[in-house]
């Protein structure tokens, strides 16, 4: 599973040039000649997503879209020359999912990047593809709406990008993932025609839902160009934070597993372990401790004595699956402050070498024994793995961590990886909670799904892409 380039001779590489320079006469024939992109290094920065660990081939040609007519222009000519597209947002992936294959062409919708439209009277805002999360809960924060969905890379990552995988993010555990805020998209079909799914309107049942088919499908079946998401009002919450420091990763998942079964929706149930806080202390020095084995961030949102009264529960519950020091924060900045460590904790291990990253999903009572197992399984493999998990909804994710140049040990995770797939799989989970399958959960998903269901993907996708023009090879 290491990110591999094939070794080429001094003719593939003679023909790779002239392919790259006939494709990219051709696209200049159709876009303006700053849209696209040959140089090496070009190439190589656009060739693959954070997911380090999958493969990947440069592009014949990078092309930086500017309209869904670009999209729509570039899309024609690949299908009716027999190139591939991988589109791509700004590059954050951590599934293989916008990595390079080859005869392919990067679209990267990244100049895509202006809010069109906010309305406040129906509660909706139409986006480009191109905007970064952080930027589109700003603009909207301006006529006092918010959208909820906040992946931890919502500084970095687009709203296309959000769609494309599904993602979900630190509050969806009580305010859902980024489906349950698509209303409609406009979205460039494999044929280079431009359609515009779903609605405007609060409700709407009109035909089958194919607003929700493309949101997750990973641009196998179109290119989402335009997103129209429906807001929640700003106001209305207010915050507080329960903090737990717990002596074991398996206390902390049943603390986890107790809130769950008590009926207590947090706002956000963040778990970081020691690797994490120490990884991330050490770059941003926020002062976290440094002598505790697991914290569990849980965030109330109700208003008044009933998020009062939510908040004791969950201190109750704190304690007596042995949290320690467990303590209610109600200053913005302190929550903020132990939130940013849980955004931070992935950029933080990546300091400490290459990151094989788990994207798994499990019922919540399963929490704490799949945390049990995944310790056996860095025992096992004799592997570093550190543990950050948006535990209310049961969303963990294991860092497989190696030394670089070290390919026994990434062997090693290799085996950890599969193991853990395998673990989560027979306790009833998902291979993929918000990260999307990409290239590197193939075999995972092609054995959670089973035969019958993998061939209704197939047909999905050859009626919608006959010729197989988008991203092939990812998704299933």
């Amino acid at each position: 599973m290491t990110t591999t380039r094939p070794t080429t001779s001094h003719d593939d590489r003679a023909a790779a040039a002239t392919a790259t320079a006939a494709t990219a006469a051709a696209l200049r024939d159709i876009l303006d000649d700053d849209q696209v992109l040959t140089d090496a290094a070009s190439l190589e920065r656009y060739s693959h997503d954070d997911a380090e660990w999958a493969d990947y081939t440069a592009p014949l040609a990078v092309v930086r879209a500017r309209s869904t007519e670009d999209v729509a222009r570039v899309v024609k000519w690949a299908g009716d020359h027999g190139v591939r597209v991988v589109p791509r947002g700004a590059g954050t992936g951590l599934s293989g999912g916008a990595n390079g294959i080859l005869n392919c062409v990067v679209v990267s919708l990244e100049l895509m990047d202006e809010v069109l439209e906010v309305n406040v009277d129906e509660r909706y805002a139409v986006t480009q593809a191109g905007v970064i999360n952080d930027a589109l809960r700003a603009e909207v924060a301006k006529s006092g709406l918010w959208y909820p969905p906040d992946p931890a890379s919502s500084a970095i990552s687009t709203i296309g990008g959000n769609a494309a995988t599904n993602a979900g993010g630190i509050c969806c555990v009580k305010y859902g993932v980024t489906r349950d805020y698509v209303l409609g998209l406009t979205v460039v079909l494999a044929d280079g025609e431009v359609v515009h799914l779903g609605r405007k309107t609060a409700k709407g049942v009109a035909g089958y839902d194919l607003t929700g088919l493309l949101v997750g499908s990973e641009g196998t079946l179109g290119i989402i160009t335009e997103v129209t998401v429906t807001l929640l009002p700003l106001s209305g919450r207010d915050e507080r934070a329960v903090i737990g420091y717990f002596p074991s990763l398996q206390d902390a998942g049943v603390a986890v597993a107790e809130i769950s079964r008590a009926g207590i929706v947090p706002a956000a149930l963040e778990l970081i372990d020691h690797a994490c806080l120490t990884a991330v202390d050490e770059w941003q020095h926020l002062g976290l401790p440094d002598s505790v084995d697991t914290l569990l961030l849980c965030r109330i949102d109700e208003r008044g004595a009933a998020g009062d009264e939510l908040a004791d529960r969950v201190e109750e519950i704190f304690d007596a699956a042995g949290g320690t020091n467990v303590e209610r924060a109600t200053d913005p900045d302190e929550i903020t402050r132990l939130f940013l460590a849980r955004r931070l904790a992935y950029p933080a291990l990546e300091r400490l070498g290459p990151v094989l990253t788990e994207d798994i999903c499990v019922p919540r009572r399963q929490v704490p024994t799949m945390l049990a197992r995944i310790q056996a399984t860095a025992s096992a493999n004799d592997v570093t793995i550190a543990n950050i998990a948006h535990a209310g909804d049961g969303n963990l994710h294991p860092l497989i961590i190696t030394p670089i140049g070290d390919d026994a040990a990434k062997a090693r995770a290799k085996q950890a990886f599969d193991t853990i797939v395998a673990d989560c799989l027979d306790l009833g989970g998902t291979v993929t909670g918000e990260h999307g399958v990409g290239l590197l959960k193939l075999p995972g998903v092609r054995a959670e799904l089973g035969p019958r269901v993998l061939a209704m993907h197939a047909s999905i996708k050859d009626a919608l892409d006959p010729r197989g023009t988008l991203n092939p090879g990812k998704a299933f």
